[in-house]
């Protein structure tokens, strides 16, 4: 039998996400299971306490609040974009999802709200972001080396390492 699941544990998870409708919004089904390092802050919070204490082949459902997720949706995350940092050639449209950068280069996902004659604005808060989240996983094996680049090689939807 296994460890518990304990902060700095190296595993790998598969999993799936779903909002509170019960609508899939990620899974590993047909995908490697999600390997991560526990409390290294590569998924959301709710996440990472969920499989605490946990061992290979425990399956567990849990839910995940907006506040251990991706936070609150935040209205100064609703930002005006002058039209003339956009492509003129670009296709604009209400819905429309874009990738901006930051000032370090890291992309920050945008959906264009509604599109004016001088500026676009656009929705920059995480796409998950206030919603309260329902997961399914089971720990799948424990003991694995970190992977070094900054993510765990999934999405869960919860790689903040990667955005």
């Amino acid at each position: 039998m296994s460890e518990p699941i304990r902060v700095g544990d190296t595993i790998s998870v598969s999993y799936r996400g779903k909002f509170e409708n019960g609508e899939v919004f990620d899974t590993s089904e047909g995908r490697a299971p999600l390997k991560f390092t526990v409390g290294a802050g590569q998924l959301i919070a709710g996440f990472d306490k969920a499989v605490l204490g946990m061992q290979v082949g425990d399956k567990k459902s849990f839910t995940v609040s907006p506040e251990e997720g991706y936070g609150e949706h935040r209205d100064d995350l609703i930002i005006d974009m002058p039209k003339t940092y956009i492509p003129p050639d670009m296709d604009l449209y209400e819905g429309l999802q874009v990738q901006l950068q930051d000032n370090e280069g890291n992309p920050i996902p945008a959906i264009v709200i509604a599109v004016g004659d001088d500026a676009i604005k656009m929705d920059v808060n995480h796409p998950l972001a206030g919603e309260t989240l329902s997961f399914d996983i089971e720990i799948v094996e424990t003991g694995l080396e970190p992977d070094l680049s900054g993510c765990g090689g999934g999405s869960c939807g919860g790689c903040n390492a990667c955005g």
